[in-house]
């Protein structure tokens, strides 16, 4: 599904380059769910954005389904974005003046979906996430865990490929987290997704099928 070959990322700071990933290689199959592991700094996060082409490399190259990622320009490039990934972070990312239907449908309208088929598909995820009493409720008005919810949701409406997770647990009590590792358990099965999650939770990771540790911006399998 994903090849990355010789990612090198560096970044201009006060006292001169840092260099945050360093001649990275990687592959990810078909289905496959992988976590990356490491210290904060090391580098994860990076290869999450430059996998989803949030941001660009310094070298290499990012291989999806054959195709380098970096070669595509303008629109091309962000209809990728658009519909053959999904992000989920942290914290949410959710737009708080929007309802958690609207948050959902934004992927797909920007993606030039008609508005009637894309509120029935936001309207069917947020059911599938446990959320379809919710719909209207903005995100100060949700639980961190429904909040998160939404932004499973919102990283699916577009049937991406590839799901990327920036610790999708990490801001979330033992609880919680507990049901959100099973809905991505369920989302994974009930779709032909491959996954690759960043996170420090030992017990994500140990229920993916591979983990790689990331340390000073080299990868390393964990």
């Amino acid at each position: 599904m994903i090849k990355a070959r010789g990612l090198s990322k560096t970044y201009m700071g006060p006292v001169g380059a840092v260099e945050v990933l360093r001649g990275v290689d990687f592959d990810l199959a078909r289905g496959e769910r992988l976590a990356v592991v490491g210290a904060s700094g090391a580098g994860k996060s990076t290869l999450l954005q430059i996998l989803g082409a949030l941001d660009h490399p310094s070298s290499g190259q990012v291989l999806f389904e054959g195709q380098d990622v970096f070669r595509l320009k303008g629109s091309a490039l962000d209809d990728f974005r658009n519909q053959s990934v999904g992000f989920i972070f942290q914290f949410h990312q959710l737009l708080p003046e929007f309802s958690a239907l609207e948050n959902v449908m934004m992927p797909a309208l920007i993606g030039r979906v008609d508005r009637g088929r894309a509120m029935a598909q936001a309207t069917e995820l947020l059911k599938e996430v446990g959320l379809s009493h919710r719909l209207g409720h903005k995100p100060g008005e949700l639980s961190g865990g429904e909040q998160q919810r939404v932004a499973i949701a919102r990283a699916l409406v577009r049937s991406p490929k590839v799901l990327l997770a920036d610790e999708p647990t990490g801001n979330l009590d033992s609880g919680t987290s507990a049901d959100i590792l099973a809905l991505l358990d369920q989302m994974h099965a009930h779709r032909d997704l491959s996954m690759v999650v960043v996170t420090h939770s030992e017990a994500l990771a140990s229920r993916l099928d591979r983990v790689v540790q990331m340390e000073d911006g080299c990868l390393k399998e964990g």
